[in-house]
């Protein structure tokens, strides 16, 4: 059974940071692109970043320069590093993980930035 357990959501302020997490179990890890996207209501879900099985990555513009992706097979882990957070970073962030016709999705945690 896949299973993909995130962490580290919370609201903070502009210009704030935070360390999303996304424990994944149940699969061979390392085979598997992972991925974070993010949803805010009335939108359609948008890739934010991307690391594939060779540690190469992908960034939406928005997020590029302030947001880093990361694994860490040995704790089949993946990481989202948010830094120079901005009120538009505002949404539910979800983990996923892909390995050709399989996906597989976090349950999503909420993360907002406001004053």
């Amino acid at each position: 059974q896949v299973q993909l357990v995130e962490s580290g959501g919370g609201s903070v302020q502009p210009g704030g940071s935070l360390r999303l997490s996304c424990a994944a179990s149940g699969m061979d890890f390392s085979f598997y692109e992972m991925a974070w996207y993010r949803q805010v209501p009335g939108k359609q879900r948008e890739l934010v970043a991307s690391i594939d099985t060779g540690g190469g990555t992908h960034y939406v513009d928005s997020v590029r320069g302030r947001f880093t992706i990361s694994r860490d097979n040995a704790q089949n882990t993946v990481y989202l590093r948010m830094n120079s957070l901005e009120p538009e970073d505002t949404a539910v962030y979800y983990c996923k993980a892909s390995y050709f016709s399989n996906h597989h999705w976090g349950q999503g945690t909420q993360v907002t930035v406001s004053s």
